[in-house]
């Protein structure tokens, strides 16, 4: 037993001493300095790396998009009141006509002859009740006898008349200026009363019809604009204006119709055209616009990211600003307070970006190199010559630099930032016909 504790205590000194000569091994000089070496993480000295984009002020357009089916200002089918055998038709097809102008005529012999017969009638009646007359007042006859002819007079008159319109009923005439379609008779057709002839419609003005929900019920109004843009005429916009809202709301889609006026006074529109309509509630001029991707939603605020200049020389930091949002419209939102024209916003990083201050460099991905600073000739590594040109830049730097351009170049607006130009086309001469009224006949 004695032997066992012996050797185990000759072990344990052993182990003791083997650890301190290990630690006098490592033990660094007495005469050293430095300190022990710390392990730094990958990546520590950069600072994050975001995408920006400058906030633009332009002319923004609130408008909603739709779609509808062209018609004629005025159009109808002309028909028969009477029935009746085609005896002439006095058009061609496509002629541009006239209101009151004879179209078709229908045979009225028959008529004619009864016409005759009334105005004979009516001179007889005439005759008599001229006589009686002159007998009352002889007193050779009775005042009945002279209201009995009278009436037959009247009788006469009325027969006249009605010859007179039933004749005239066999002539079909245009109700208004319009262009003729195509006939569907003939000469020497019969044709009930009711039987299609051919479609008149006045084209210098035609009308869209389309459907809003019914949430912008309260945005349209008449006389605003609408872009349209028709498939069979590709890249020649046209211009519409509202002219009425109608007041019953469709319960099945819950939308709300628009019929919209346009002058087509050269006539390339045709009724039963489909159309993509943008109907235009607003224009405001140096609205605030910044890409969709900077709003950082908070709870129940909205948030951006800004870049400004920081403390240090040639740096960038960050500040999160509170902004009210507007309209949005496909890849951008509008600013209504918080920003101004010309401030840089975060598009791109935000995940990076903890707390206000952080130190940032900004790349922009759109160069050759991944959006490396040192792709465009400037410093390869460091976020302070990564930030330089963008800090320089802040300061009113004469040359802008790409490190706080947008990610993108600028281009022309596309979409409803694009519509203000569109409407502006060269007035027309001579009276809009959507001004004269949708019943006007000229």
């Amino acid at each position: 037993m004695a032997y066992n504790k012996k050797y185990a205590l000759i072990a344990l000194v052993g182990v003791c001493t083997a650890s301190g000569v290990a630690w006098w091994a490592q033990r660094p000089a007495s005469g050293s300095s430095e300190p022990p070496a710390q392990a730094t993480p990958a990546g520590a000295g950069r600072a994050p790396a975001v995408e920006v984009a400058k906030v633009e002020s332009v002319t923004l357009v609130d408008e909603m998009q739709s779609v509808g089916s062209l018609r004629s200002r005025q159009g109808v089918m002309l028909r028969p009141e009477v029935g009746g055998r085609v005896a002439k038709i006095l058009f061609s097809d496509g002629q541009r006509v006239s209101q009151g102008q004879v179209l078709v005529q229908l045979d009225d012999r028959l008529q004619a002859a009864q016409l005759s017969q009334a105005k004979a009638e009516l001179s007889i009646a005439e005759s008599n009740h001229k006589r009686n007359q002159e007998l009352v007042a002889q007193n050779f006859i009775s005042k009945r006898s002279l209201d009995e002819s009278s009436a037959a007079l009247e009788v006469a008159q009325a027969k006249l008349a009605l010859a007179q319109a039933t004749l005239q009923r066999l002539k079909i005439v245009a109700p208004f200026d319009g262009v003729m379609g195509l006939r569907q008779v003939n000469v020497g057709d019969y044709l009930k009363d009711g039987s299609d002839i051919v479609n008149i419609e006045d084209i210098d003005a035609v009308l869209v019809d389309f459907r809003l929900p019914e949430r912008f019920q309260t945005k349209v109004k008449t006389g605003q604009k609408a872009l349209l843009n028709v498939d069979a005429i590709p890249g020649r916009p046209f211009t519409a204006v509202v002219q009425a809202v109608d007041p019953l709301i469709d319960a099945n889609g819950r939308s709300v119709g628009v019929r919209g006026c346009i002058d087509n006074r050269q006539q390339q529109l045709r009724p039963g055209m489909f159309a993509r309509v943008n109907a235009v509630f607003s224009t405001r001029e140096g609205a605030l616009i910044i890409p969709e991707e900077a709003i950082v939603p908070q709870g129940g605020r909205t948030s951006v990211v800004r870049i400004v200049p920081g403390e240090k020389p040639d740096s960038l930091v960050t500040e999160r600003v509170t902004v009210k949002v507007g309209v949005r419209q496909p890849g951008k939102v509008e600013i209504l307070e918080g920003l101004s024209a010309g401030d840089t916003v975060v598009t791109a990083g935000h995940q990076r970006l903890q707390k206000d201050g952080t130190t940032v460099r900004v790349v922009d991905m759109s160069k050759p190199g991944g959006g490396k600073p040192g792709a465009s000739g400037g410093p390869a590594t460091g976020p302070v010559g990564a930030a330089s040109g963008a800090a320089a830049s802040f300061a009113g730097a004469a040359a802008p630099t790409p490190s706080i351009a947008p990610a993108t170049a600028p281009a022309a607006p596309a979409g409803p930032l694009t519509v203000a130009g569109k409407l502006a086309g060269k007035p027309v001469s001579g009276p809009n016909p959507c001004l004269r009224g949708a019943d006007a006949a000229r």
